[in-house]
C-alpha cells in the first residue's frame, strides 16, 4: 500500500505551490494513505494560528487524512535517539562555527571560495577534529562527518525517482562528499535539523513515496545516506515541478497574494485552484 505525506511548516499561509504539492501527494497515494505532518521544529517562527489555517485550507481543497496528525515538536525524543546512535558510532562532531566563521574559512584561497549544497554553504571542516568522547552533547550544533559516514556504505547510494524525470538514481561516495560537505544534523535552537527529522519521521510513518518540490531534489542523496546509516527503508522520491509567479520566481510564503485563503475569501472554488495549477 502506497503511503504519501504533505509536510508543511506552520510559519505562514499556504500558497498555490503548497496546494500543488498537497494535491499531488494526495493523488499519488491512490488507494493508499495520504498523511498530513506538521513540521514545526522551528519553534520561534511556528504559530498555532498558521497550523489551524493549514488544516482549514487543505480541507477546503477536499483533502482528508488520518488523525491524529504527527507534529515534529512532539518527536524530539526520537530525534535525540537518532543523534545519540550516530554519535555513539563516531559519525558526528560538535561545531561551534557561526555563518561568518564558515564564510571566512570557505573563502580561504586553498578552499577555492565558498560553494553551496542542500545544507547551504558547504562546510570546510573547521571543527572536524574536535573531541568526540563522552555522551552525545546537547545545545550545540552537531555535524555529520560525511567521509566517515560514506565509508560505512558499500558501493553507491541507490534510490528510485518517480517524478518528471523518473528512473533509478545513484551517487558515488566521492560525489556525495563533494556536493554536500558535513551537514548539520542538530541545530542549537531545535535539537534536530530538517534533514534528520524528515528521515526519522518518514520511517516512523512508513512513507513509501516522498512527494515534494524539485527544490529539494539535491537533498535526496543525503536523506538516502541517513536512511542507510540508520538502517531505515529507502522510499521512492517524487519531485514535482515548482509553481512560479509571472516573473518565473518560485513562490514562497511571503507571496501572500497567492495564498490559498485569499483566493477562497475572494470566491474561488477548489476547482478554480486546480485549474490555476494545471491539474
Amino acid at each position: 500500500m502506497r503511503v504519501t505525506r504533505f509536510a508543511p511548516s506552520p510559519t505562514g499561509p499556504l500558497h498555490l505551490g503548497h496546494a500543488f504539492s498537497a494535491l499531488t501527494a494526495h493523488e499519488r497515494a491512490g488507494g493508499g494513505t495520504f498523511l498530513l505532518r506538521i513540521e514545526d521544529i522551528d519553534r520561534q517562527r511556528s504559530k498555532p494560528e498558521w497550523e489551524r489555517r493549514i488544516h482549514d485550507d487543505l480541507r477546503w481543497l477536499g483533502l482528508d487524512w488520518p488523525e491524529p496528525v504527527l507534529r515534529q515538536s512532539d518527536r524530539l525524543p526520537a530525534y535525540r535517539a537518532a543523534l545519540t546512535r550516530l554519535w555513539d558510532e563516531g559519525l558526528l562532531y560538535p561545531c561551534g562555527c557561526n555563518r561568518r566563521d564558515i564564510l571566512e574559512a570557505a573563502s580561504a584561497p586553498q578552499e577555492g571560495g565558498p560553494r553551496f549544497g542542500p545544507d547551504g554553504m558547504i562546510y570546510p571542516g573547521t571543527c572536524r577534529g574536535r573531541d568526540r568522547t563522552g555522551p552525545c552533547p546537547k545545545d550545540i550544533p552537531l555535524r555529520l562527518d560525511l567521509a566517515r559516514a560514506v565509508a560505512r556504505i558499500d558501493g553507491p547510494l541507490l534510490w528510485a525517482e518517480t517524478g518528471e524525470e523518473a528512473g533509478p538514481r545513484e551517487i558515488t561516495p566521492e560525489a556525495l562528499i563533494d556536493a554536500i560537505g558535513d551537514p548539520v544534523l542538530s541545530r542549537r535552537d531545535m535539537g534536530t535539523s530538517y534533514h534528520l527529522a524528515v528521515v526519522v519521521d518518514d520511517a516512523h510513518q512508513r512513507v513509501t513515496e516522498v512527494v515534494r518540490g524539485r527544490d529539494l531534489i539535491d537533498a535526496t542523496p543525503l536523506h538516502v545516506l541517513l536512511q542507510r546509516l540508520m538502517r531505515l527503508n529507502v522510499p521512492d522520491y517524487h519531485h514535482h515541478r515548482l509553481i512560479r509567479d509571472d516573473t518565473g520566481r518560485r513562490l514562497a510564503k511571503r507571496d501572500d497574494a497567492r495564498a490559498i485563503g485569499l483566493y477562497r475569501d475572494e470566491g474561488a472554488s477548489p476547482a478554480d485552484i486546480r485549474r490555476m495549477l494545471g491539474l
